[in-house]
């Protein structure tokens, strides 16, 4: 099946075809998360069309648009191998008239962790993904975990407006060494790329201090948030990289849990290593 590139809503129509479709929403520079992305779509509807779009709406005046990796013809080539029926890769004219006055508000929940860094981010992901959803029509949209309270956002956003999309997340996908797979990750000097690897060791020393003292077996208390952090946090000290914040919160609110905290939780990070700011998180079962 040759891939169909729409450029523009007409084209996009004529793409989509009839019966059940998927939705891949990317900004394009597609790597191996991307791909897990995509397969996991075709698993879910016999159509997938991946969304490429920087959108200027999600970045703010210091963050990084105007170099962020675009990389069409690599990323088309990448939908080919894959499979996938329709790419649409419109331009900011064509997502945002002129005379556009209307946003999503991403509410409370877009004001904290990532959004207290990002002021208006979480407004542009919703505000760009709603429009996605209506112009694509999709059955089923899927997302990756990395981007949790992006994820959990737009879950929280197709609860609240009703909207009549499936909503599938994937685990994060990663280097052999533990690096998350980010676009971001090619700004990364070798030195830089070292220094990040701090990010995912912190994680995965919590992620284990929290299934060690939590297992039955082991005859121990469960490890409350305080000593998960600190666990990571000891991962961090002492490496080169800008800390913005390192939180265990509460998957469906991203609010941070208490210490008598029970169940599912996220801990999530985010620094910045050089140039460049990375986020991470593990998911952690709390007992």
């Amino acid at each position: 099946m040759e891939l169909i590139v729409a450029r523009n809503r007409a084209d996009l129509v004529k793409a989509r075809g009839e019966g059940r479709v998927a939705l891949v929403p990317t900004m394009g520079a597609l790597h191996e998360g991307h791909r897990a992305l995509i397969r996991e779509a075709r698993e879910l509807a016999p159509r997938v069309v991946v969304s490429i779009f920087v959108n200027p709406l999600q970045f703010g005046p210091a963050e990084d648009f105007s170099r962020y990796p675009r990389t069409l013809e690599a990323d088309l080539d990448v939908c080919r191998a894959e499979g996938v029926r329709a790419v649409f890769t419109p331009q900011a004219a064509e997502m945002y008239p002129p005379g556009r006055q209307v946003s999503v508000s991403s509410g409370h929940m877009g004001t904290i962790v990532e959004g207290a860094v990002r002021p208006g981010h979480f407004d542009g992901v919703l505000t760009v993904v709603l429009k996605l959803f209506n112009l694509v029509r999709p059955d089923v949209a899927v997302f990756g975990q990395k981007d949790a309270q992006q994820l959990a956002m737009i879950r929280r956003m197709v609860a609240d407006l009703d909207l009549p999309i499936e909503i599938a997340g994937i685990p994060t996908v990663r280097e052999p060494d533990g690096l998350a797979l980010s676009s971001r990750n090619r700004y990364l000097s070798p030195d830089e790329r070292h220094t990040a690897l701090a990010l995912s060791r912190a994680l995965f020393a919590a992620e284990t201090l929290a299934a060690e003292t939590g297992a039955p077996e082991s005859g121990a208390a469960g490890a409350g948030p305080a000593r998960i952090k600190a666990a990571a946090r000891a991962e961090l000290d002492g490496a080169d990289l800008a800390l913005d914040y390192l939180v265990l919160v509460d998957p469906a609110t991203f609010a941070e849990v208490g210490e008598s905290y029970t169940g599912e939780a996220i801990l999530a990070v985010a620094a910045k290593v050089g140039g460049t700011r990375l986020i991470d998180n593990v998911v952690l079962r709390l007992s």
